[in-house]
Parts: C-alpha cells; structure tokens; sequence
C-alpha cells in the first residue's frame, strides 16, 4: 500500500487518481501510524515552501517522513514535495527544509523570454540511468507548474534536467528516494508509466 501525505496541501485527489489509474493500492492520510506501516510513501505538494514545512510540523509529519526514508521505504517526493527535502529555500524569505538532501530551491531568474512560473510541457534530458525511468524516452514532455527550482549540492544525484531558459535539476534519485519537479499525475502516460514504476519497483537509485 501506498501513502500519500496529506498535510492540508497539496494536488492529493489527482496523485491518488494517478495511482488509481495504474491500478496502484494507495490511501491519502496524516496518521503517522498508516505511514510506517505503509510500503511506499508519496510527499506532494502544492503551495508556499514555508507554509508547507508549517504544516508539517503543525500535523506532526516530519518524524513520519524520515523514519520512512530511513527505513528505506520507495519514497516519491513530487513538485513541492521534491523542494521539501533539501536543506533550505529562498521562496519569500529563506526557509529550513527537512534536510534529507543537501542543497538549495532558488528562484528562476530569466530573461523577459520566458514566463515565471514555468508553467506547462518540457523536455526530461536524461543525466543518469535509472530503471526507474526505464520506459521513459530521453525527451519525454511532462507537465510542469513552478517558479523556483532545485540546485543539489551533489551532482551525481540529478537524474534529469529540463531546458526553460537555462538547464535546472528536475528530477533527483538517491537510495530508495526518487523526487522529481514535474507533476507525473498531470504528465499522461508518460507520467501514469513513472507511477507504475514506482508501485512495483524495490530499486530506485544506483548511489
């Protein structure tokens, strides 16, 4: 079974319709209970870096969370979710993060070209082979919706990149955590295959 963290934010009923769609057994929840005795966990998110690390505290979730990960559980961290788990992030004042990578969220600085946020369909450059990602072509178009991005302190954990006026991490893989930018519940079959893959998979990363 599946948990989908649900901390009062978040896109929770398509996450869930995603892995309903793949046939997935999956449950959205706070219970810190339900999470340990889940197989896989999911960290979505939607919303303001600060406001979403309140909530975590206020629903008494970060211990939950990092007893999954130490615990080795398949852990997907999707949009806000994946900039949760680095260390901090400048989104309206500078913010803690839950520290379980090592890095910064910045925000896009672009030229007038290009639109903040980064809003809708781009390209996955692969940088890393992952079987995670097994069925999903280099190229591949997925839907994203953000306007700050991640930059890992350690290169070798960046799986993918995406093009939007200059080439930023969108897509991390280390242990049995895979976190990702883009939304894989929005991404159509392109995303329905990753989610898929993530229910069935015991081996997410190659460091």
């Amino acid at each position: 079974m599946i948990a989908i963290i649900d901390y009062g934010m978040g896109n929770l009923r398509s996450v869930k319709r995603g892995f309903d769609a793949v046939a997935a057994e999956s449950v959205i929840t706070s219970d810190a209970g339900v999470i340990a005795q889940a197989d896989r966990v999911v960290l979505p998110g939607v919303g303001a870096f600060g406001d979403c690390m309140r909530n975590l505290k206020k629903y008494k979730l970060i211990n939950p969370i990092l007893d999954a990960i130490q615990s080795k559980k398949p852990f997907l961290g999707i949009c806000l979710g994946f900039q949760l788990l680095f260390e901090e992030s400048e989104e309206f004042g500078r913010h803690k993060g839950l520290g379980i990578l090592p890095g910064r969220v910045v925000h896009f600085k672009l030229s007038k070209k290009y639109k903040v946020p980064h809003m809708g369909w781009n390209r996955l450059l692969k940088k890393r082979r992952l079987p995670l990602l097994a069925d999903i072509q280099e190229g591949s178009y997925v839907y994203f919706v953000h306007s700050y991005y991640v930059v890992p302190k350690d290169p070798q954990i960046i799986v993918t990149t995406t093009d939007y006026g200059k080439e930023f991490c969108s897509s991390v893989a280390k242990d049995t955590i895979f976190a990702c930018q883009f939304h894989p519940e929005k991404s159509q079959k392109v995303g329905l295959d990753l989610l898929k893959a993530f229910a069935t998979f015991t081996q997410i990363a190659l460091v």
